[in-house]
């Protein structure tokens, strides 16, 4: 049987097949974030900002509007992301009242990085948790497609061990989610938090 090459041939059920199974060892693929990466992902505005272009080239008045936020602040921490490499220019266009605008877009390295929860200020590792409860509040209670709830006895082997078994199973989600861009998009985060005694 062969396989469509093009995304408007295939169904969403063939392109859910088309994601592979899970790599053996997800880290492989990533590297460390450096000290200026981890500090731009540190407030949850910018998170927003970097989801957003992801789904597509905005610019910052767009990025503003949609977020409800002052352009000033905006276009601050769009720099922010610029200069860590995780937003770039896209190609000059045309408005539509005929002015040139300047769009953003991801470059998608976010995914890729390692970052140490151990060498981080715990204010910043909770930006990205700020940052989702945000858009989860934005979409409201019927977006929510699934989730899971669990407490579980772990030992840090075992968190270690299910934190890279989950991940494997995204990143191959990720590394074929061009193949699903028709597709509506889904936002997720999995958190797992060692319980209050």
């Amino acid at each position: 049987m062969s396989t469509p090459t093009s995304q408007e041939a295939q169904t969403p059920e063939e392109a859910a097949r088309s994601v592979p199974g899970p790599s053996a060892d997800p880290d492989a693929k990533r590297r460390p974030a450096s000290v200026a990466e981890i500090k731009a992902l540190s407030h949850p505005l910018r998170v927003r900002i970097l989801r957003l272009c992801g789904d597509r080239e905005l610019t910052n008045k767009q990025l503003a509007d949609r977020l409800g936020e002052d352009a000033g602040t905006v276009y601050y921490h769009v720099r922010q992301l610029v200069a860590a490499g995780f937003l770039e220019p896209a190609p000059v266009r045309s408005g539509a009242s005929g002015a040139l605008e300047k769009p953003y877009r991801s470059t998608g390295r976010s995914w890729w990085l390692s970052m140490a929860l151990d060498d981080q200020d715990p204010s910043r590792t909770v930006a990205p948790v700020e940052a989702f409860q945000q858009e989860l509040a934005e979409a409201g209670p019927a977006s929510i497609a699934t989730f899971a709830r669990f407490s579980l006895h772990l030992s840090p082997e075992d968190v270690a061990e299910l934190d890279r078994r989950i991940v494997a199973v995204i990143d191959a989600y990720v590394e074929t989610d061009h193949e699903r861009s028709h597709l509506p998009a889904h936002g997720g985060m999995l958190v797992v938090h060692r319980s209050a005694d």
